[in-house]
């Protein structure tokens, strides 16, 4: 029972900080600005982690290692503590470090397409809705090119959700046969 509370805690804790820095990454990729509530929460949450970082790596072709790195390592000390806990398990850490960070991508992005299709129903004149807007975008441009017209009913939302999901599976089933 301790062990679940601790991976619980620990993945929670983990998600969010590896979260915080891909999203900080995305953003910047995008150039979405940060001076806006979903900016201002990033900084918060990866400043502590990204900042020393970046006084080691510099960004490489407008790509920021920082981040990468922040996310890994954040993932590292979750899988590391609980790996000490259970007293085994060391030589698939880098298996499991990198299986999870991609989960956390994938799944943050999920959240980007459900939270963005729900604001779209409302008028919302939000500065988080400009910011999912403009972040969901590069995802479901692409899919609204490929899928048909139905009448004003945008089904990209739905469709990128099925290919994450179908992804997230491939990943599932990934990470069950290199660790077992």
């Amino acid at each position: 029972m301790l062990y679940q509370i601790a991976s619980f805690l620990l993945d929670v804790a983990g998600s969010v900080i590896t979260g915080a820095c891909l999203l900080r990454l995305y953003m910047q990729r995008q150039r979405v600005p940060f001076g806006n509530p979903v900016g201002q929460a990033v900084f918060a949450l990866s400043d502590w982690l990204v900042l020393p970082l970046r006084k080691l790596m510099p960004a490489v072709k407008g790509w920021d290692g920082a981040c990468i790195v922040g996310g890994l390592l954040a993932q590292l000390v979750e899988y590391l503590v609980l790996v000490l806990l259970a007293g085994s398990g060391l030589q698939l850490l880098p298996a499991l470090v990198l299986f999870s960070t991609l989960r956390v991508a994938i799944l943050g992005l999920i959240g980007l397409i459900i939270l963005h299709a729900v604001l779209s129903w409302v008028p919302n004149h939000s500065p988080i809705a400009g910011v999912v807007a403009r972040l969901a975008e590069p995802l479901l441009a692409p899919l609204r090119r490929i899928l048909p017209n139905l009448g004003g009913l945008d089904f990209s939302p739905l469709v990128a959700l099925v290919i994450l999901q179908v992804l997230l599976i491939v990943l599932g089933n990934l990470q069950a046969g290199t660790l077992h």
